[in-house]
């Protein structure tokens, strides 16, 4: 995979680690004195998973938390330890705003459903439906949405498709999904040039959906690459496979769109950092989709990032001890939790090096 551009802000990250750390990117010794690896339960299946694994980091000022897929390579997951030892090591930037209006998640639950899983989020403003599951169709779809719009007649729905249609079917399925009123439709075709071609058609159609942009941002080796083509309205941001709070603010700075911030099923720790960002940006015209902390059935902290009247107000998460206990990983997928944070570490050490 060729390397990310290296940004202003993420030349600015590398100067604050090592100023924060005393000479250079922590040590793997000092990574693994203070790591916790473990396995929380989740109330529904999400992203095809029951159980979320996620490494977490205890550094001087905080802690942080890598919790990349496993089946992303070791250079993509780099970006997600250096989100990590930013929270850890060199901590947030000051906040512009103290609480964060967040939307609900629906996870592509039958119908039936709906009333069951948006009871955890209590009052909402904004509500993300996830579609184009693989083995459900359109039908399922529309039935979902319109369960959610049943429950919150006045609330902004938006649809999050993770790329699963290609364009006509995502031009089918949003000129349908429409009818109940769509805030925007995040990642409905994979790549770019889909984007800008299911964008082009519905506009043309007169179909008032916006297109945002998620995979397209921080999957693409460029991260600007959607701006500079026109295939969005506006840009999902998340903190971890963007590389860290700093990071994520220059590609919004650069990309010149309105940005929702959004977590990738992170514990409290990690969305922790996504509230961060969401408190730097200088605008937050939307709702964040930082309330997936409610789709877990368990936390590393008594105190969770859960919304509350709509939105979760800032601050400081610790990790519980107690709890880090009580979900450890098995000893086998914590060894293969630290065996990747070696690699990983390297990664960023020989990027380390190259910018020193």
């Amino acid at each position: 995979m060729p390397s990310d551009p290296v940004t202003p802000a993420q030349e600015h990250f590398w100067t604050g680690l090592r100023v924060a750390a005393s000479g250079s990117l922590p040590g793997l010794d000092e990574l693994l004195a203070g790591a916790y690896v473990v396995s929380l339960p989740m109330r529904v299946k999400f992203r095809g998973i029951l159980h979320r694994e996620a490494l977490l980091l205890k550094g001087p000022l905080g802690w942080g938390e890598f919790c990349p897929f496993p089946e992303y390579a070791d250079a993509e997951a780099s970006r997600w330890l250096a989100a990590a030892i930013e929270a850890g090591w060199l901590g947030f930037p000051e906040p512009l705003r103290e609480a964060i209006p967040v939307n609900a998640t629906v996870p592509a639950v039958p119908a039936g459903r709906v009333p069951e899983i948006l009871a955890r989020f209590g009052r909402v403003d904004a509500v993300k439906v996830k579609v184009a599951e693989r083995g459900q169709s359109l039908e399922d779809d529309a039935a979902r949405v319109a369960a959610v719009r049943a429950a919150f007649p006045e609330a902004a729905i938006r649809v999050d498709a993770n790329g699963g249609w290609d364009v006509a079917e995502a031009v089918e399925a949003l000129t349908r999904l429409a009818v109940v009123g769509l805030e925007y439709a995040e990642q409905p075709v994979p790549d770019i040039a889909g984007l800008a071609e299911v964008r082009r058609r519905l506009r043309a159609a007169g179909t008032p959906v916006l297109i945002a942009a998620d995979e397209s941002v921080r999957k693409e080796d460029d991260p600007l690459k959607v701006a500079r083509a026109g295939a969005a309205d506006l840009i999902v941001v998340k903190v971890a496979p963007l590389g860290g709070v700093r990071r994520a603010l220059d590609i919004v700075a650069q990309a010149g769109l309105p940005a929702v911030v959004s977590s990738a099923l992170d514990t409290s720790v990690g969305i922790r950092a996504g509230l961060a960002l969401a408190a730097a940006l200088p605008d937050l015209p939307y709702a964040c989709g930082l309330g997936t902390v409610s789709l877990l059935a368990a936390d590393v902290t008594r105190d969770s990032l859960v919304p509350d009247d709509g939105a979760i107000r800032l601050r400081d998460v610790a990790a519980d001890p107690e709890l880090l206990a009580q979900h450890a990983a098995a000893p086998e997928r914590r060894d293969w939790w630290l065996d990747r944070l070696r690699r990983v570490h390297a990664v960023l050490a020989a990027r380390d090096r190259s910018l020193s």
